[in-house]
C-alpha cells in the first residue's frame, strides 16, 4: 500500500501538515492500494500562496515560452501512456483499452487545443476608440473528479495555465494515482514554482476551503450537481468567477428512417463505455412507439457483446464502476426502476456471475421508462439505458427536454436535414448527430443544472480570461 504524505507546492513535494488520512480502493479486489494525508486548510494557504507568488511573471510570461513549457508537458504524458492506463485500471478499473483509446488521448489533443488556441488568439481587439485587452483571470482552483482524472485534469489546467493563470489543483481523492503522475510530469517540464500546486483532500474539506479562499481568483469544477452547488455556494461569498460542468440525463432521438441495428450499438456504446461513468452519456433512447419491440430486441442482442471483466483482461469491454458507493447507487437505480414499473430487458441487479467481489455492475437496459420515473430524470452514472417510447417528433422533442439537465443528446436520422432541425429544437450543450465521433476543439458543457461556462479548445481557454476594455486606448486611422 502506497501513501502520499506530501503535496505539490511551490516547485517542489512538501509535507502535508494535516493529520486526517482518506483511503483509495482497487475497484476490483476492493482492497486499499492507498493512504492519502489530508491538505488542511494551512496547506491550502500555502498552495494558493505559492500561486498567487507566481502569478504576475508567469502572466506576463510571453505566450511562446508558456506553450513551450505547456509542449513539454504533453511529450511528458504521451511517454507515459502505458503508466497513466495502469494508474487508472487500479485506480478505477478502467479497461486498459478504455486509457489507450479515451482516457490517455483525449487529454493529449486537450492539451495541443489549448497551445494551438492561445497561439492564435487576439489578446487585444478594437472595437471603436478602446482596446479590448484579455487578461489573465488570476489564481485558479481546479477541483477534478475520478471518472477521467487525467482528462479533467489537463482539460482545466492546460486551458488555465495557458491563458497565463497559476493553479491549485484539488484531484479526486478517489483517484490519486493518475494526478500524481501529472504533477511529476509537470515537475519535470520545468514550470516556474508556484504555477502548478496540488492539494490531496475531500470536497466537503479541502475542496471547499480551496474554493472559498479569498486568494482564489476562480474556481473550475468538475462533478455532481450536489457537489456544483456546494462550490457556487462557498465561493459566492468572495464573488469569485465560477465554472461548473456538472451532470446529465441526456437523451438520444431514433427517429423512425434512422439505420436501427447502427443506432442501438452506438447507443450502447455511448451508454456502456467507461462503466457508464460518463456525465455525456447517452442514458435515454427515445424509440418511435412502433419501433420499440424491435430496438428491444436489438438491445437485448448487442448488451451481450458488453464483456465484463478486469481493466487487464483484453476481452474486457467493461469494467467495474469506481467505487462502492458509486456501486450502491447503481443497484439503487435498478431496484428503484423495478419497482416503478420499468420493464427489464438485459442485465439487471448484482454482481454479473461468476464475480464474487468487485463493483462490477450488470449493463443494464430498462424498457417502458416513462418521464415520471426517476430512472428517466435522475443521473445513474452507470452502464443502465432508459428505453423511452414516444408517438411524435413534438413528443420526443418534449420528453428529450424534460429533465432539469441539458448536457449532451442524439438524433438518428436518414435524412441529414430532418436530424440538425431536431437537433436545433434540443435544449442541451451538444447534439450528437448520427453517432458522430467528440470533437475536441469543439466547446463542451451544459444548460440549466449541467453547469456554467465550457471546456475543450478555444472555448475552454477563453474561461480563463477578464476582459478589460480602455477607454481611449486606441484611435481611428
Amino acid at each position: 500500500m502506497e501513501n502520499f504524505d506530501t503535496f505539490y507546492c511551490d516547485g517542489g513535494w512538501i509535507p502535508v501538515a494535516g493529520r486526517a488520512r482518506l483511503a483509495a480502493f482497487d475497484p476490483c479486489t476492493e482492497r486499499q492500494f492507498a493512504s492519502i494525508a489530508v491538505c488542511d486548510a494551512d496547506d491550502v494557504d500555502a498552495a494558493v500562496a505559492a500561486a498567487r507568488r507566481a502569478f504576475d511573471a508567469w502572466s506576463a510570461t510571453p505566450v511562446a515560452q508558456r506553450c513551450a513549457a505547456l509542449n513539454r508537458v504533453r511529450d511528458g504524458i504521451a511517454r507515459q501512456v502505458d503508466g497513466f492506463a495502469a494508474d487508472l485500471a487500479q485506480e478505477i478499473g478502467a479497461p486498459l483499452w478504455v486509457s489507450r483509446q479515451m482516457q490517455v488521448p483525449m487529454p493529449l489533443r486537450n492539451l495541443e487545443l489549448a497551445i494551438e488556441a492561445i497561439t492564435s488568439m487576439a489578446l487585444e481587439t478594437r472595437v471603436g476608440h478602446s482596446l479590448v485587452v484579455r487578461e489573465a483571470v488570476g489564481v485558479v482552483a481546479a477541483i477534478t473528479p475520478w471518472n477521467f482524472p487525467l482528462h479533467q485534469i489537463v482539460a482545466k489546467v492546460g486551458a488555465a495555465l495557458a491563458a497565463g493563470c497559476t493553479v491549485v489543483l484539488k484531484p479526486s481523492e478517489l483517484a490519486p494515482l493518475a494526478a500524481r503522475r501529472f504533477a511529476s510530469i509537470v515537475h519535470e517540464a520545468g514550470l516556474p514554482p508556484g504555477v502548478f500546486n496540488l492539494v490531496w483532500g475531500d470536497g466537503p474539506g479541502t475542496g471547499a476551503a480551496l474554493a472559498a479562499h479569498s486568494g482564489v481568483d476562480m474556481v473550475s469544477f468538475t462533478g455532481s450537481l450536489a457537489g456544483g452547488r456546494a462550490v457556487a455556494r462557498v465561493a459566492a461569498d468572495s464573488v469569485k468567477k465560477v465554472a461548473l460542468e456538472l451532470g446529465g440525463k441526456s437523451a438520444t432521438i431514433l427517429l423512425d428512417d434512422a439505420p436501427l441495428s447502427d443506432a442501438v450499438s452506438t447507443v450502447l456504446r455511448q451508454c456502456f463505455t467507461n462503466s457508464g461513468q460518463i456525465c455525456a452519456a447517452q442514458t435515454r433512447l427515445l424509440v418511435p412507439d412502433a419501433l420499440l419491440d424491435e430496438v428491444e430486441a436489438l438491445c437485448a442482442q448487442h448488451t451481450r457483446d458488453w464483456i465484463v471483466g478486469n481493466p487487464d483482461d483484453q476481452e474486457t469491454r467493461i469494467g467495474p464502476v469506481s467505487n462502492r458507493r458509486q456501486f450502491e447507487t447503481v443497484q439503487r437505480h435498478i431496484d428503484t426502476a423495478l419497482s416503478q414499473g420499468a420493464r427489464l430487458v438485459a442485465g439487471g441487479a448484482g454482481r454479473p456471475d461468476g464475480r464474487e467481489q468487485g463493483y462490477f455492475v450488470r449493463p443494464t437496459v430498462f424498457s417502458a421508462v416513462t418521464s415520471d420515473m426517476a430512472l428517466a430524470r435522475e443521473e445513474v452514472f452507470g452502464p443502465v439505458l432508459a428505453l423511452m417510447s414516444y408517438a411524435d417528433e413534438e413528443e420526443a422533442v418534449a420528453i428529450a427536454n424534460s429533465t432539469p439537465y441539458g448536457l449532451s443528446g442524439g438524433i438518428w436520422s436518414a435524412d441529414a436535414q430532418r436530424a440538425l432541425g431536431i437537433a436545433r429544437r434540443l435544449r442541451t450543450g451538444q447534439v450528437i448527430v448520427n453517432g458522430a465521433p467528440q470533437n475536441l476543439a469543439a466547446p463542451f458543457g451544459g444548460y440549466r443544472q449541467s453547469g456554467i461556462g465550457r471546456e475543450n479548445g478555444r472555448y475552454g481557454v477563453e474561461e480563463f480570461f477578464e476582459l478589460k476594455a480602455i477607454q481611449g486606448g486606441c484611435t481611428h486611422a
